[in-house]
């Protein structure tokens, strides 16, 4: 017998029915579906359990008064904000620093110009760093808690009512709240 001979000959690949990889891939693109779905509220969980992204607080009026001020302790506060690169705005604190007293309730704003011949709806997004402080800094009122109209060449200043945690880490003395602003997608 001949070398040829003797090798074995491999088998055919088994024919497989379309009807199969088209299930297959339509239960793929179901389950991408659903992850992307999910992954908004499993996001807002993670946040709010672990301080990630310096997503911040929010609480009444009331529970600030219950909670006693420490005043032999200071914290500075940063503001800044920055314009998503769609806008056509001015968008900045009023005030850039501020000096807290850890569980006593201070007023801030913010100052926003549509800078476009037409009316625009925004919304902001905050973020605070360090982000291990985000979960200590609540706010109780906060332009970024609802979207915002501005007429054309519109302008105004937007408040925003915070408290810090008295449960802060003593090893924070300075926070950073910072504010994306942006045209809001569900305008029309």
């Amino acid at each position: 017998m001949s070398e040829a001979a003797s090798e074995t000959v491999p088998e055919a690949p088994r024919p497989r029915s379309h009807g199969v990889v088209a299930g297959k891939m339509l239960l793929l693109a179901c389950a991408m579906f659903g992850f992307g779905y999910l992954m908004v509220p499993l996001y807002d969980i993670i946040c709010d359990i672990t301080g990630l992204n310096g997503k911040t607080g929010r609480v009444s009026v009331s529970e600030v008064a219950e909670a006693a001020p420490v005043a032999d302790r200071e914290i500075i506060v940063e503001f800044t904000a920055s314009i998503n690169q769609s806008g056509s705005w001015i968008f900045r604190p009023d005030a850039k620093t501020m000096t807290v007293k850890p569980g006593t309730l201070y007023h801030a704003s913010y100052y926003a110009e549509n800078l476009s011949n037409s009316p625009v709806v925004a919304q902001a997004t905050p973020s605070v760093t360090p982000f291990s402080a985000a979960k200590y800094f609540n706010k109780t009122e906060c332009f970024c808690f609802t979207r915002q109209a501005f007429e054309a060449k519109g302008s105004m200043h937007m408040p925003l009512t915070f408290v810090i945690d008295p449960d802060i880490p003593a090893n924070i003395d300075r926070v950073t709240l910072s504010y994306t602003f942006f045209r809001s997608p569900e305008q029309s």
